[in-house]
């Protein structure tokens, strides 16, 4: 009697969210584009494969837009960003389609410019040893609480222009909506809604300064003064953009960073690797060896929602008019054919056209930062803090729940205690 194909693995448990890329690599081979039933009860399409997935992400019968889901009125309201759709932060770039969303890139892409990134990275490299000195003398840290979250946080705050003073306010409500049902019932919903609060006030502020000498030169007021033929961004879009860039621009940092160290810890040789091409002041390896941890265990496990608006056929699979449809990019950055040797971790990796930003239209505006600070926070991690070691046992991680984004709760390190000399210390108290 000849063996049926094995069964479906379980998706969405405790023990799946620890290491996915089995069930993923199981799905690519035996059902690529798949039906499934998500944690929250709304059935969506999984897309696995390089080839489908990429193509999904670029296909305009997919629609960023939740009014084309079909489901019941119970279950739209479970996709998208908690809260969002109660603090009236839709109208952001996730979320709308051409032509609405070739207005809103465009506008926003004059304020968030490559230049201003670039000017940027100075006050990167301050807040990373800021942080360093704050747990560098302690011998240990745990590496999300006390590096990989404040560091976005703060530097997307600037970024911003949140006031300094506020900047505390922002990082005690985004914990709470990374939290994905950790918190108290309904804490995701109330953040968001106090951000949204806060962002409308301050732009208001601010574009009432703009007619004060031309006012601040951070990115909301940026965003403010854009134009594209004497159009401008509404508040309300304000708002929501600042919003987006905030909530997508942390959370996935937070994850770069914290996958990033856990994976060179994981693989000793690589550390050692980069560690010699920091020592001998190069980039290059620092620059692919992102990209490969963008790859390899991104912080990314699955692109925001789109929805069908037309039947369609994606990898051999009808997919009907108003099914949702999420775009596995894990298990597309570990295609085997579309990477060598898929599984392993090669931070000298050159053809590595991963997804991890996304592709098409909807491919990433704040890239850019997020490599910056990426880049930033390794290099600067491995060169203070060389002998960096897991404090505990990898089995005794725990990644948070939730669908699109892919995070450890925790990453308790040790490390040889930073030394000032008395020279410094002198120096410090100047």
């Amino acid at each position: 009697m000849t063996p049926g194909p094995p069964a479906t693995p379980e998706l969405f448990t405790w023990e799946f969210a620890t290491d996915p890329y089995p069930a993923y690599a199981w799905l690519r081979e035996h059902s690529p584009v798949h039906r499934t039933s998500l944690p929250s009860g709304v059935e969506a399409w999984l897309v696995t494969r390089y080839a489908d997935a990429r193509q999904a992400l670029a296909d305009t019968r997919l629609s960023k837009n939740p009014a084309h889901h079909a489901g019941p009125a119970h279950a739209k309201g479970k996709t998208g960003i908690p809260g969002e759709r109660k603090a009236e932060l839709m109208t952001h770039l996730l979320n709308i389609d051409p032509p609405d969303h070739t207005r809103l890139r465009r506008l926003v892409s004059k304020a968030f410019t490559p230049r201003r990134v670039a000017e940027f990275a100075p006050r990167v490299r301050e807040l990373t040893d800021r942080l360093i000195d704050g747990f560098g003398s302690e011998g240990e840290a745990d590496l999300i609480h006390d590096f990989a979250f404040p560091l976005p946080i703060y530097a997307i705050c600037d970024l911003l222009g949140v006031p300094s003073e506020d900047q505390d306010d922002f990082r005690d409500w985004a914990g709470m909506m990374i939290r994905h049902g950790g918190g108290p019932r309904g804490g995701v919903a109330r953040s968001v809604k106090k951000m949204r609060g806060y962002l409308a006030e301050l732009i208001h502020r601010k574009r009432e300064d703009l007619g004060d000498e031309g006012g601040d030169d951070d990115l909301i007021s940026g965003l403010i003064r854009a134009s594209d033929h004497g159009e401008h961004l509404t508040e309300n879009e304000v708002t929501a953009m600042a919003f987006i860039l905030l909530f997508a621009g942390f959370e996935t940092t937070v994850n770069l960073i914290g996958n990033g160290v856990y994976a060179l810890l994981r693989h000793p040789g690589q550390r050692e690797r980069l560690q010699r091409s920091l020592a001998a002041g190069e980039t290059q390896l620092l620059e692919t060896g992102v990209e490969e941890l963008l790859r390899y265990d991104g912080p990314v496990e699955l692109a925001t929602w789109r929805y069908a608006t037309e039947p369609l056929t994606l990898g051999g699979q009808r997919v009907e008019a108003g099914d949702p449809v999420l775009v596995v990019l894990a298990a597309a950055d570990r295609d085997p054919a579309r990477f060598d040797d898929a599984d392993t971790l090669d931070l000298a990796r050159r053809d590595n056209q991963h997804l991890g930003y996304g592709h098409g239209i909807h491919y990433c505006l704040g890239a850019p930062l997020a490599r910056l600070e990426g880049q930033t926070a390794l290099a600067t991690l491995l060169t203070r803090l060389p002998d960096l070691r897991l404090a505990v046992e990898p089995a005794d991680l725990r990644w948070r729940g939730g669908l699109i984004m892919r995070g450890l709760r925790t990453l308790p390190v040790q490390f040889t205690p930073e030394r000032h000399t008395a020279e410094g210390d002198a120096a410090s108290t100047l």
